[in-house]
């Protein structure tokens, strides 16, 4: 192992977990640093022990327009309204991707549907801690990842979003690193990887060659405050995660509110809404540079939710999937959406109303991407995490064209 430590007369105190695979275990030293630079953390390629959690009900209230499932009653009315299980099917593509390590992995996971079904659907050997129930809950999710860092996990992976997370955290805190596969509503944290794939090479970069790991905030929101159109984020702590840059999800960065800010939401507002079509339905997804383009046409819309807008007067409110299918059934429609601050997804962060199957039915041709300069700024590229494999492929095959002012625009690559 080699760590490399560069300081400055600027010190502050930190705890730096350095893990010896040999034995399993962390030993904490604190050190004063300024910068980290950690190679190696994990060279003992014996250790192959992956914990693994799935909250089966994560990311339920996403299609239908409810902004997550905590919350028994929550839950009861997202499957009244048709929702469809969403994180065993990312849980899968999680372990399709690790598939070629199967052999080389031993795999602790939660009983029945927290895991240990989704394995052995893969082939995984599993070792199954807890017990198989038919509703599962924020303690078996504690329960679980507390056995999983007692049994001498490297990793554990978890399935489901915020509130998971949050979970996570409240179970092992820093004593075990972890990584989510995206799976929720909302997903503020920045303990995620950018989607299913990402996860496995993530993991198999660190049980087999190595990576730094790195602080990650973990962030959750007022699920009934989210639905009444507030943000109400709160830093919950950190948990330690393995760093891939480029694969891991940063925390979602509010717009600032400055007088620059608005007048530029403005200028793209009234550029939009003066080349609307006549007769086509636009569907606007969530944010304050969208919500802009409904002030200025004098109609209340949601700031979280998505809406629907014919002949520049809103027509439906805080719709679900189901419902936007239904409004733009023959007729030609556009999407409006602007990306996610720091985090750059345009789709499945937030806006799951705005499904793959109503993506394809509107066409890529008509989405239209809006941003502030000063968010674009903060992003080398835009991002989609639609569940849809094949459609996120022929996002990532061509750049988007971004309106970033009054007739001003910029091409985007997609990741």
């Amino acid at each position: 192992m080699r760590l490399k430590i560069s300081t400055s007369d600027n010190f502050f105190q930190h705890f730096i977990p350095l893990y010896f695979n040999s034995n399993r275990c962390a030993i904490y030293n604190s050190v004063k640093i300024k910068t980290l630079s950690i190679v190696g953390i994990v060279e003992n390629k014996k250790v192959k022990i992956l914990g693994f959690i799935v909250n089966p009900i994560a990311g339920m209230g996403g299609a239908v327009g409810l902004k997550g499932t905590d919350g028994d009653a929550v839950l009861e009315k997202a499957i009244v309204l048709g929702a469809k299980p969403v994180a065993p099917a990312r849980a899968l593509r999680f372990l399709i991707e690790l598939k070629p390590f199967m052999e080389k992995i031993k795999l602790i996971t939660g009983a029945g549907a927290m895991g240990e079904d989704e394995a052995k659907k893969c082939g995984f050997q599993c070792t199954a801690v807890g017990k198989r129930k038919e509703k599962t809950s924020a303690r078996d999710t504690m329960e679980i990842a507390r056995s999983i860092k007692g049994m001498g996990a490297a990793l554990l992976v978890f399935c489901g979003g915020d509130g998971t997370a949050r979970d996570i955290y409240n179970a092992v805190g820093m004593g075990i690193p972890v990584l989510g596969v995206p799976s929720g509503v909302k997903m503020h944290s920045a303990v995620f990887a950018v989607d299913p794939q990402a996860a496995a090479r993530i993991v198999a970069k660190f049980i087999f060659e190595g990576l730094p790991l790195k602080e990650a905030e973990v962030m959750d929101v007022d699920e009934e405050a989210f639905r009444q159109g507030r943000v109400s984020a709160e830093l919950y702590g950190y948990v330690l995660i393995p760093y891939e840059p480029y694969l891991i999800q940063d925390a979602k960065m509010a717009s600032p509110m400055t007088e620059s800010e608005l007048r530029n939401q403005a200028a793209i507002a009234i550029y939009i809404i003066e080349n609307m079509e006549p007769d086509a339905v636009y569907i606007i997804g969530p944010g304050t540079t969208t919500r802009t383009i409904a002030d200025l046409l004098d109609e209340s819309k949601t700031l979280l939710g998505v809406d629907l807008f014919l002949n520049k007067k809103m027509i439906a409110k805080d719709v679900n999937e189901k419902q936007v299918l239904e409004a733009i059934e023959g007729r030609k429609a556009y999407i409006i959406v602007t990306p996610i601050g720091r985090q750059g997804f345009i789709f499945g962060r937030g806006n799951q109303q705005i499904s793959s199957k109503v993506i394809r039915k509107v066409g890529l041709d008509n989405i239209i991407v809006v941003a502030t300069k000063s968010k674009l700024e903060n992003l080398r590229s835009l991002r989609v995490d639609t569940g849809d494999q094949r459609l996120d492929e022929e996002f990532r095959k061509r750049k988007i064209k971004v309106i970033i002012d009054y007739k001003m625009e910029r091409l985007m690559p997609v990741e």
